[in-house]
This record gives structure tokens, sequence and C-alpha cells, in this order.
């Protein structure tokens, strides 16, 4: 069981104590407090080892077979003694430009939290000691803590979407350049980064209401005075996907451009395809009539004709070449 507790104490009046190994004696003495809340940390433990927790805690059991199984949608569960909320981290790798999305559940009840995450890329330590940091804010209880890993995973997702909004600008950058698409199969980079966005939106898209939910009041569990703080969140997360939608946008209308850009290219192709064809035809033509061998044929008995058709070739050629290069063909 110690190998998924990632951390596990008592918080009394927002500073950090230490509390008995037990923890039903933890929770136990975090309730007889008044002021203090028990907060313990897992990651990704199996249902067995989470099975201690959820009895101790009276968590629902459809709230933990979620937390168990992950892959949710980002939600908010309102149950009798719990407050259950799915949060979906997005961790960006700049080395590959790809964007991968984690879980983190929280249970807040009376004098409790409950954190289990699901991934290696979103750890929560920072996040319990930046609040340990700042005793004021710990001193209000589980809300704050659900106030603190929403904000940090909401606030990462804007830094994320600056990071694709470079990504995009270099693409664009690719795109619209003279050689554009020649070199690169660019088709293939755009929807691959439309995937990007789309995993980003499956995180951050479906939190909107749970966040909304948070800003008003009579959410249970929840502090009567952190709405204000809940509505910032919810702010930021609008920014985000705001931010995110206009990606989107812009990458559509990327590859409208990318594949317009391919149209003309083809048909400029064809054009100076079709011009040197036409140039080709001509002494085609002429060496074609001439290899007939009809044995009545004035000009074979001319000392001139040869070099008169070819002359007649070459003038036809060099017209047809200047026709073509004067209207943009070649």
């Amino acid at each position: 069981m110690r190998a998924v507790i990632v951390d596990c104490a008592i918080y009394r009046g927002g500073r950090r104590t230490e509390g008995p190994d037990d923890l039903s004696d933890a929770l136990e003495e975090a309730r007889a407090s008044g002021d203090a809340f028990l907060w313990i940390g897992l990651h990704e433990p199996t249902e067995k080892e989470f099975d201690l927790v959820s009895s101790e805690f009276g968590l629902h059991p459809l709230a933990v077979e979620d937390a168990l199984r992950a892959h949710q949608r980002p939600k908010l569960e309102v149950y009798d003694d719990s407050l259950f909320v799915v949060l979906k981290p997005v961790v960006y790798e700049p080395e590959s430009d790809t964007v991968t999305s984690e879980e983190v559940m929280v249970f807040i009840g009376d004098s409790f939290v409950v954190t289990v995450r699901h991934g290696e890329g979103t750890p929560l330590h920072s996040v319990r000691l930046r609040m340990e940091a700042d005793p004021m804010v710990l001193r209000h209880g589980p809300t704050a803590v659900l106030y603190a890993v929403s904000d940090a995973i909401v606030d990462h997702y804007i830094d994320v979407a600056n990071e694709l909004q470079v990504d995009l600008e270099e693409m664009e950058a690719d795109v619209f350049a003279p050689t554009g698409g020649e070199l690169r199969n660019t088709a293939a980079r755009i929807y691959t980064f439309k995937r990007q966005l789309l995993e980003f939106r499956r995180a951050s898209g479906p939190l909107a209401a749970p966040m909304v939910r948070l800003a008003s009041a009579g959410v249970p569990f929840v502090h009567e005075h952190a709405q204000p703080f809940f509505r910032d969140v919810s702010d930021h997360l609008t920014r985000a996907n705001e931010q995110v939608d206009g990606l989107d946008r812009l990458l559509s209308d990327i590859l409208s451009a990318h594949l317009a850009q391919m149209g003309v290219r083809q048909n400029d192709d064809m054009r100076k395809i079709s011009a040197w064809a036409a140039m080709a035809a001509v002494p085609t033509m002429v060496a074609g009539i001439y290899g007939m061998n009809f044995e009545y044929m004035p000009e074979l008995k001319q000392p001139w004709a040869y070099p008169a058709v070819i002359l007649l070739m070459a003038t036809a050629v060099y017209g047809l070449y200047r026709l073509f290069k004067r209207r943009g063909w070649l």
C-alpha cells in the first residue's frame, strides 16, 4: 500500500502535521480537531490497494470504479459523503511535438482529500509544496486543495496552448514558403497537428461545465467563499479553450491553402507538360511526313531541302517556345 501512497499528511490550521500511519486513526484525528483535514495522494492504485482507502473514507462505488479504470471525461459528481472531480492534465513533448493527456481524480469530503493520479507527467507534489508554503490558503481545507489542483492543471493548459501556437506558426511559415509542401508531406503534418488539438480539446472542453458549477453556490463540500477562485479558474479555462479553437480554425485554413497551392502547382506542371508536348509535336509531324518514303516528293531532289526542313522545324519550335513563354506556360 505504501508503494501507491505518494504522500499523506494532516493539515491543521494550514500547517502540515504528521498523523498516525493508520488511515482510520488519521481521519478520526482530523475530524476531531475541527480545523484539520487529511490529504492522501495515490498514484495508479490497483483495486485491492484502493479498497482500504475507499472503505475508510466511505467513497461511492461508482466513483471508485471511475478512479480505478481511468479514461474518464472531465466531470463533477456529487455523492452523499463526497464530491468527485475528474481532471485531465495535458503533457506536451517538445521533442516529438505531441500532446498526451493524463488523469487526476479528486475526492473531497468531510475533513479529507484523496487525489488519484494516472500517468507520470503531471505530479502533484509541486502543488502540495506550493500550498504548504501558503498556510492562509491551505487553512480553507479540502476546497483549497481542489482549487489549487484545478488551477495548476488549467494554467498548464495555457502553457501547452502557447507551445502549440509556436508550432503552428512554424508550420504556417513552411506551408507558405516558396517550396512549401514539396520536400515534406505537409498534409500529413497538418492532420497530425489536428490530432494533437483534438487530444487537447478532449481534456479541456468537457471541463468547462464542472468549473462553472464549482463557481456557483450550492455545491456540497465546497467552501462558500470559494466561488470567486473557481470563477477565475473557469475564466482561464475559457481562454485556453478559445485559443485552441482558434488554432483549430487556423489549421483548417492552412490545410485549405495548402491544397489550393498544390492544385495551382499541378496546373502549372500540366501547362508546362502541354507546352513541351506541343513543341515536340511540330518536328515529329514534319519528320513523320518525310518518313513516309513517297517516291515523288519535289524536295527530295533539291540539295537545299534537308537544311530547309530542319530550319522550318527549328523556327516553328522557337515560335511556339516564345508564345508559351510570353503566356507564362514555361
